[in-house]
C-alpha cells in the first residue's frame, strides 16, 4: 500500500517525540544518576523464546487457531531450566553494565512474576518460579540497578475479551479503555510495591502509556523512567539527540534469542556506538539476544558481551560518570568529559593499531595547560613488551591552533597482539579550544 502524507506526517511526529508520553518528568537528581551510567544490559524474553522467534508481535494479525495454540500452548513449553539469574549479575557486574533492564509483560501480555492479575503468566508454565524475583534478588546482590520493561499492549487481554489482538486501536490503549488502564494500573502496583526497581521502561503504542507513567509516579515518585519520559531512540543513530537518553540496539537483528538467521554485529561496532552515544550524553541500552529457551546466553552473544567487558575493563572511565564535551568529535575522534575532575577524554574511532605501533593526532577543541597530563587509558606509558630500547610514552604539545598528541598502543590484550578496538586518551587539567 502507498505511503500517503498523513502516515508520513504520522511518522515524523513519533520520531520527533520519541515516546515521550507524559508532561511530567522525573527527578533532576534522579536524571543526573541516570546519566552516569553508560551502559544498560537487555535481557529481553518472553513466553515464545523458546522458538527463537520475534518476541509478541506475531499476535498480531494472527489466525484464530494460531492466537489459540500461541495463548494455550506455548505456556506448556516454557522451560528455562538452566536459568541462572546471578549468573548474569556476575556477567554485568564483570563487564561493566551499570543497569539491568529485564522484561516483566511484553506485548502479549505473558507476565514474568507472580501476578494476581492474570493465569498468563510464568507460574503457569513447567517453569513455575517467580523469574523477576529471582532477578531482583541476584541484582540487588551485586548492586546493580534494575529496570522493569513493561508493556501496556496487552493481546492477552484483548484475546480473552473477544477482540482481535491490535496495537492502534482505541480498544488496545489504556487511554480509551478504562478496563484495560486499570488493570495496568493493577499491575504496576505489584511491580513497585513488591519487586521496588529503580526503573521503569514503557513500551506503549504512541501516547498508550502516559496514565501508567504517571501513575507510577504517584506511587514512587524517585523512579526514573526511560522510555515514556526521555526521548529512546530505537535502532537509529540521531545526531540531533543529546543527553539524557536511552538509545535502544541489539547484538544481532532482534531483541530476544533468535535460533538462527542472524547477523551480528562486531564488538568494534558495538564500542563505537557505545562511545557516540556517550559523546552526545546519552546511555546505550544493548539487547544481548538471550536468555534462550534453556535460560542461557548464546555464546556468540556472551563474545559479544565479554569483548565489551574487557574494553570497559580497559576503558570505563571514559563513558561513564561523564558529560557531553563542547564539541561530540572531530572526525574520528569523539570526547567525554569529567566536569568535576577537568578531565577530557579523546576516544580514537580511527583504524586500529598493533602493539607497538604510534599515532599521531591534532585536536582543536582540547587545549592542554601547564598542569595536564595525557595518557593513554591502562597502560604505564613506562614499558613496551619486550622492546626494552622503547619508552612508550605519550607525548603533547600544544601550539595556538592545536593539540599535537602522538601515542603508541603498548599493552598486548589478544595473544597475537592486534586488538580491534579504540584507544582512550585521558587529558587532565583540560581546557576548552575553538570548536569550528
Amino acid at each position: 500500500m502507498p505511503t500517503t502524507a498523513d502516515d508520513s506526517s504520522q511518522r515524523e511526529q513519533d520520531r520527533a517525540s520519541q515516546a515521550v508520553y507524559t508532561n511530567m518528568s522525573n527527578l533532576p537528581a534522579r536524571l543526573a544518576w541516570y546519566q552516569d551510567m553508560a551502559l544498560g544490559m537487555y535481557l529481553y524474553w518472553t513466553v515464545d523464546a523458546p522458538f527463537g522467534m520475534v518476541n509478541a508481535h506475531s499476535v498480531i494479525g494472527a489466525s484464530a487457531d494460531y492466537l489459540q495454540r500461541y495463548f494455550t500452548q506455548l505456556p506448556r513449553f516454557f522451560y528455562p531450566r538452566l536459568f541462572d539469574a546471578e549468573w548474569y549479575a556476575r556477567l554485568a557486574k564483570l563487564c561493566g553494565f551499570d543497569y539491568v533492564t529485564v522484561p516483566a509483560k511484553n506485548h502479549n501480555g505473558f507476565c514474568m512474576w507472580d501476578t494476581a492479575t492474570t493465569d498468563f503468566n510464568v507460574m503457569n508454565t513447567p517453569y513455575g518460579q517467580d523469574i523477576l524475583r529471582q532477578y531482583v534478588e541476584a541484582f540487588r546482590k551485586y548492586d546493580i540497578p534494575l529496570s522493569f520493561y513493561f508493556s501496556p499492549d496487552d493481546a492477552w487481554f484483548q484475546w480473552r475479551r473477544g477482540k482481535v489482538p491490535a496495537r492502534a486501536r482505541d480498544y488496545a490503549n489504556p487511554e480509551y479503555n478504562s478496563e484495560l488502564l486499570e488493570y495496568g494500573q493493577a499491575q504496576i502496583r505489584e511491580l513497585i510495591e513488591r519487586y521496588q526497581p529503580d526503573m521503569l521502561c514503557f513500551d506503549g503504542y504512541r501516547q498508550a502509556t502516559r496514565s501508567l507513567v504517571e501513575y507510577a509516579w504517584s506511587l514512587r515518585r524517585d523512579l526514573i523512567i526511560t522510555r515514556g519520559a526521555i526521548v529512546t531512540p530505537e535502532q537509529e543513530r540521531r545526531d540531533d539527540v543529546r543527553g539524557p537518553f536511552e538509545a535502544h540496539y541489539t547484538i544481532g537483528t532482534q531483541w530476544q534469542y533468535k535460533a538462527g538467521n542472524d547477523q551480528l554485529k562486531s564488538g568494534r561496532e558495538l564500542i563505537e556506538l557505545l562511545v557516540d552515544i556517550r559523546s552526545r550524553g546519552g546511555t546505550l541500552l544493548l539487547a544481548v539476544g538471550g536468555p534462550d529457551a534453556d535460560g542461557q546466553l548464546p555464546r556468540d552473544m556472551d563474545d559479544r558481551v565479554r569483548e565489551i567487558g574487557l574494553w570497559n575493563f580497559v576503558n570505563g572511565e571514559a563513558t561513564r560518570g561523564i558529560r557531553p564535551w563542547q564539541a561530540t568529535r572531530e572526525g574520528d575522534l569523539y570526547f567525554t568529559w569529567d566536569k568535576a575532575r577537568g578531565t577530557v577524554y579523546i576516544l580514537d574511532l580511527g583504524p586500529a593499531l598493533e602493539m607497538g605501533e604510534w599515532r599521531t593526532i591534532n585536536v582543536q577543541s582540547v587545549r592542554a595547560s601547564n598542569q595536564t597530563e595525557i595518557v593513554v587509558l591502562g597502560q604505564s606509558g613506562t614499558v613496551l613488551e619486550y622492546q626494552p630500547e622503547v619508552i612508550p610514552e605519550t607525548r603533547w604539545e600544544q601550539s595556538d591552533d592545536w593539540l599535537k598528541i602522538t601515542y603508541c598502543r603498548a599493552q598486548r590484550l589478544y595473544n597475537n597482539r592486534k586488538w580491534p578496538n579504540p584507544l582512550a586518551l585521558k587529558v587532565t587539567h583540560a581546557q576548552p579550544g575553538r570548536v569550528n
